[in-house]
């Protein structure tokens, strides 16, 4: 991010650019700034823009060759288009012939650095990874904006604040919003302000779940998982995420036992350093043999549901019912 900013700030733009990385509000950040640096915010005629599958790569090129008018640069943004993962050799092909006045802007989720195209921005351009920050760097931001509207927030109120919003960037930021509004009149930002506004988010009620699981709680696990149908959420997605989560924790676990610290698990793992805490806590609850039976009927279920044998919400409910009356955690 450093040398982005360094573009941004000096106007010594490259030709093109690629942001990816799971960090949506990182990434709408960046896009934004350099919109707004390399063209004036009134320039719509410089301007243009691809977003979605099925992209015409014809119409991109032939925007790209256009000439800017009466302007430094033209730019072409260009997002969620897929071209890195899947194979784009025309537009590869193409880079090398890229005009000087126009800078191409790709913004996307996942890459493939092996591919042509993510070589060949790589070799002429700016390529820039904006994934989940670590715990460290959201306390920085959280505490710098709470301190920008003449704040204080305690310790503890931030570190709960984090564990109910999660590591998006763009959840934390919402969060934040309504928590600000909340205490518009006050000087500092209590624990009681977090609890009172904050909502925790999904992933941490499936957490939640995960722990009435492991302590053997039917009736409280049952509770968080209807709790998350009246908030909407699909039953196949809480059969995902609970599966994603059980799969963390066995990764966690097998990683301590091979002597990794919570840094490097994170590390190894891809994971932010509380979800690694978090996890952590949980592995202790169960043997490796456990946790791999659980992932393993996760997935049978989901089979069963994509096969008719049985309706998405009662699955998961067997599911938890399944998992918190066979002995599946704490042991002795």
């Amino acid at each position: 991010m450093k040398t982005l900013n360094e573009d941004i700030k000096s106007g010594n733009f490259r030709q093109m650019y690629l942001l990816y990385g799971e960090e949506l509000y990182l990434k709408n950040q960046y896009k934004n700034k350099l919109k707004k640096a390399i063209l004036p915010d009134d320039d719509t005629m410089n301007f243009s823009s691809f977003e979605g599958k099925g992209i015409d790569i014809g119409q991109v090129i032939d925007q790209a060759d256009t000439l800017p008018f009466f302007a430094e640069h033209r730019l072409i943004l260009v997002e969620n288009s897929g071209f890195f993962k899947n194979a784009c050799p025309e537009l590869a092909e193409y880079l090398p012939q890229l005009p000087q006045e126009t800078v191409l802007l790709f913004v996307e989720d996942e890459v493939d650095k092996r591919s042509r195209l993510y070589k060949a921005v790589r070799e002429r351009g700016r390529v820039v990874e904006l994934g989940r920050q670590d715990a460290g760097t959201l306390r920085t931001w959280v505490a710098g904006m709470i301190r920008r509207e003449k704040k204080n927030i305690t310790q503890q109120a931030l570190e709960r604040f984090l564990e109910m919003a999660g590591d998006d960037m763009e959840n934390i930021y919402h969060e934040l919003e309504k928590l600000l509004s909340y205490t518009l009149d006050q000087d500092a930002v209590t624990l009681e302000d977090v609890e009172a506004v904050c909502t925790v988010t999904t992933e941490n009620r499936i957490f939640h779940m995960i722990r009435a699981v492991a302590q053997q709680q039917k009736k409280q696990a049952l509770e968080l998982y209807y709790d998350l149908l009246a908030l909407k959420e699909a039953p196949m997605r809480i059969l995902f995420l609970l599966a994603r989560q059980f799969n963390q924790i066995l990764q966690v676990k097998d990683l301590r036992e091979q002597g990794l610290d919570s840094s490097g698990i994170a590390k190894r793992a891809g994971m932010a350093p509380f979800a690694v805490k978090q996890c952590l806590g949980q592995a202790g609850r169960f043997s490796k043999e456990e946790l791999c039976r659980i992932v393993e009927a996760c997935v049978k279920m989901e089979e069963d549901i994509k096969t008719g044998r049985i309706g998405d919400r009662l699955a998961v409910e067997l599911l938890i019912i399944q998992f918190t009356e066979k002995p599946v955690g704490l042991h002795g």
